[in-house]
């Protein structure tokens, strides 16, 4: 057994709440208590030499291949105007001869001072391969003309279901793709092989386990071809020498054919939920709210499915005795999936998730507490889509938009997560948004500051929250005897240091099942 001890620990059971010692037996948390209670009972020890040890944290909703992928390719997500962008698009079509299709990922054009949208004729100019560039919100791609072409996407391709090609004013396609329309593009793209998955498996979880990450609730599973293959690197990286817990939710897309053949690697492998996308993103306008946008009346999102659409899935995951991962943005996504639930409702034992619940109303949440449901939240959703969101939703929506506080005011189970690659993976830039609610470096009160998160409440979206929203808060995200011994160590007391000081902390260790995951300054 292993005494961890030399630190401060948080068992995160309440509110400052700390224990000397932690006994280490079999991955699993013997027992918590003092140092001299529990040191005759251990065979080796563990200094903690003054570090700070948390439960491990999780990040209840990612898309952990994509944010492989994004370290591999040409990543945008920093880029800050248009000229730059193109810039390092010139850059990577003449530096990635060898590839016939350029790839971009994360670009946001509300980073810009034009937001200025990129027509394919711009993008033919920088190459005459075929480029296509995710928007950082994975809800929308742009596309060159010779992409188009491939993807035979002409003037008079209809706008398939739950998508949208945007047109110029003689009707011809712009290259801009919403949606279901982007799946007609990457229907065409090479398909990576599993080899390849592997490798950006492999380089994901090796960088969140250097960020004190020791799991992710993660979706995949539709988007590399036969579901075998990004599953099958899953497994070829993760529960042997290196430990990290994947949850997978799957899309409903594969679903059906996951229940009936694929086999797992549990603790570390998990399945989880049936996902289902009830709309799109505010960023590009395919939210599906109630009302139309402020800053374009003309439109009020895309529905992804119809409301029979939407309970037909939810019953197609009851018949399974399966929960639902819905993701919803836009207030009348989230009434449609709040309407599917209350038809069909979850499972004993399992527990439904609505995922992002940006844009809410008191009826909503009203409705939300009478169901067994748990809120995946991006706290760094705030520091990116403010300013621009009050544009998007005006002041009157705005009060139930990103209401962190509110919804746990309201009793809901909330967990924490980034959306990798649309946010950084950082958990700790997640904590500091929920807390500061606005951007590093900014010196402001807070985009909406009464919805500022307590340090405890912050912290909890990671480590109780993402274990409740799987239902497993009985044996994970608690430093507790019978709990699983994943622990996250920092340098320095999250709960003390000041606001910005919270993203100056550095990872000591990450602990999976009670093994060493990652050591700052040493090779695991």
């Amino acid at each position: 057994m292993e005494l961890w001890h030399g630190g401060t620990i948080y068992t995160m059971q309440a509110e400052g709440e700390t224990v000397e010692a932690v006994l280490v037996q079999d991955g699993i948390v013997h027992k918590a208590g003092t140092y001299n209670e529990l040191k005759p009972l251990a065979i080796m020890e563990v200094d903690l030499q003054g570090g700070f040890m948390y439960p491990g944290l999780v990040d209840s909703h990612q898309h952990l291949i994509g944010h492989g992928e994004k370290l591999l390719r040409l990543d945008l997500s920093k880029v800050t105007s248009s000229d730059e962008m193109k810039k390092q698009l010139i850059t990577a079509a003449e530096a990635d001869n060898d590839s016939e299709w350029v790839v971009g990922d994360g670009w946001d054009e509300n980073n810009f001072p034009d937001r200025k949208i990129f027509h394919r004729v711009e993008l033919d100019e920088i190459t005459d391969r075929p480029m296509v560039l995710r928007r950082v919100c994975r809800h929308a791609v742009l596309a060159n003309s010779k992409a188009l072409e491939l993807a035979g996407i002409t003037k008079e391709t209809e706008d398939p279901e739950g998508g949208l090609i945007v047109r110029d004013a003689d009707g011809a396609p712009t290259g801009f793709l919403h949606d279901a329309a982007q799946e007609l593009m990457l229907g065409v793209m090479p398909e990576a092989d599993t080899a390849e998955l592997t490798s950006a498996v492999k380089l994901a979880v090796e960088d969140m386990l250097s960020l004190g990450l020791t799991g992710s609730h993660t979706e995949d599973m539709a988007y590399y071809g036969e579901f075998t293959k990004p599953l099958g690197a899953f497994k070829n990286v993760i529960g042997n020498e290196l430990k990290f817990r994947v949850h997978l939710l799957r899309h409903h897309t594969v679903f059906e054919e996951m229940n009936r053949t694929a086999e797992y690697k549990e603790p570390y492998v998990e399945p989880g939920a049936m996902k289902i996308f009830a709309d799109g993103a505010l960023g590009g306008r395919t939210a599906l709210l109630a009302k139309p946008y402020t800053d374009n009346p003309s439109v009020n999102g895309v529905a992804i499915h119809s409301e029979a659409g939407l309970k037909e899935l939810v019953k197609l995951a009851r018949s399974y005795g399966e929960a639902v991962a819905i993701h919803v943005i836009g207030d009348l996504a989230l009434d449609l999936a709040l309407t599917a639930l209350e038809a069909y409702p979850v499972p004993e034992g399992k527990r439904d998730r609505l995922i992002h619940t940006v844009v809410a109303s008191e009826t909503l949440i009203d409705r939300m507490k009478k169901l067994d449901v748990a809120l995946d939240l991006q706290p760094q959703f705030v520091t990116s889509d403010f300013p621009w969101a009050v544009e998007r939703l005006g002041h009157d929506r705005i009060e139930w938009s990103y209401a962190w506080k509110k919804l746990l005011q309201n009793g809901l189970i909330c967990a924490g997560g980034s959306d990798a690659p649309v946010e950084d993976v950082d958990p700790l830039l997640g904590i500091h948004a929920a807390v500061a609610r606005r951007k590093p470096g900014e010196t402001h009160g807070g985009y909406m500051p009464q919805e500022k998160l307590s340090r405890f409440e912050a912290i909890g979206l990671y480590t109780v929250g993402s274990a409740a929203a799987i239902g497993k808060e009985d044996t994970r995200g608690l430093i507790k005897e019978g709990y699983d011994a994943d622990f996250t160590v920092f340098d320095r007391d999250l709960f003390s240091v000041e606001e910005d000081g919270i993203l100056e902390a550095k990872v000591e260790w990450t602990v999976v099942a009670g093994e060493v995951m990652y050591r700052r300054g040493e090779a695991v």
